[in-house]
């Protein structure tokens, strides 16, 4: 099989351990300040009660017992005997730092997980959870996975995301101080935005100490405020055709050593309103993968303006 055109996570985490390595998604049981009322009640607007994460926790899943579920699956699936304990639901940085470090330690005390992957907020880092981070970091693999969706404040006033672009700045600057590794989140097909914004989201994380990247596209699932605009017209999602796309457009102004982690998301199946086509996840990555090959293109083909991108702004 040929290389991939841009610097895909499996690729990256078989140089760094020589062989297949798994995330398994973890619900710690945490909460979000975009919930609980102290920034915002009811979430951002492409978000259920749900969220992104399993639920596991709400089913009287412990950790331990989540992790190694995870595992025996993954292993049987890929086998695959190494592993990334993904905290993934709601803000997994949101607690006192003593019930993090107790949290993220029951995950490193499998000898079969290599690292951690802490998804949360960039509003939710204060300086001594970055220092239990960055101990933890010196020690293990560690990804800090923080959520923009998008470099514009408009957008994310829309979104009821509760933070504005600075907040992002300010924490991506604070975790390479402490040389932690981030990943941002970024959301293609938000409400306002076309071509030229989502070219600023890229070229604004291209700029940043930021060493990997999420593209997702925004779908509607249940229970969201973005559901309700759907059904009342005032929201389309993007076509199959035009997202891919869109994704290789943003990938080509992404420095060529960003990690690519993900290039689409997974909704869950049930809670899923539209679009239809974001079901069938591999035709989507060979569609991106025959994007790139039709316009014989790569990661990094425009990064710092060396030649004009098809997302090159006014």
């Amino acid at each position: 099989m040929p290389p991939l055109p841009y610097h895909d996570l499996n690729s990256h985490l078989r140089r760094l351990f020589g062989e297949r390595v798994q995330k398994v998604t973890l619900d710690a049981g945490l909460t979000c300040p975009n919930r609980d009322g102290r920034v915002g009640e009811g979430g951002c607007l492409y978000c259920n009660a749900r969220g992104s994460g399993t639920g596991a926790w709400g089913r009287g899943l412990e950790l331990t017992r989540q992790l190694r579920e995870g595992m025996e699956r993954l292993g049987r699936r890929y086998g695959a005997h190494r592993f990334i304990a993904y905290f993934q639901s709601f803000s997994n940085t949101y607690a006192p730092a003593a019930r993090l470090a107790a949290l993220y330690r029951e995950a490193l005390a499998f000898p079969e997980v290599v690292g951690l992957a802490i998804g949360t907020r960039p509003d939710c880092l204060p300086d001594e959870v970055l220092d239990l981070l960055a101990r933890l970091a010196a020690q293990r693999l560690l990804w800090l996975e923080l959520g923009l969706q998008s470099a514009h404040d408009a957008t994310l006033r829309r979104l009821n995301r509760g933070h504005d672009v600075a907040c992002f700045t300010d924490a991506a600057r604070r975790a390479a101080a402490r040389d932690l590794p981030v990943v941002a989140h970024v959301i293609l097909g938000l409400p306002g935005e076309g071509p030229a914004e989502m070219a600023a989201t890229a070229r604004y994380l291209a700029a940043l100490p930021v060493q990997g990247v999420k593209i997702h596209l925004l779908y509607v699932i249940q229970g969201s405020g973005l559901e309700q605009l759907y059904r009342r017209g005032a929201y389309q999602p993007l076509s199959e055709e035009t997202y891919v796309s869109l994704v290789v457009d943003f990938v080509e102004l992404l420095p060529p050593e960003m990690v690519i982690h993900r290039l689409t998301g997974d909704p869950h199946p049930e809670e899923l309103v539209g679009p239809s086509w974001c079901r069938d996840k591999a035709r989507v990555l060979r569609r991106i993968r025959e994007e790139f090959a039709r316009r014989g293109s790569r990661q990094g083909r425009f990064y710092g303006g060396g030649a004009k991108g098809r997302m090159a702004l006014p």
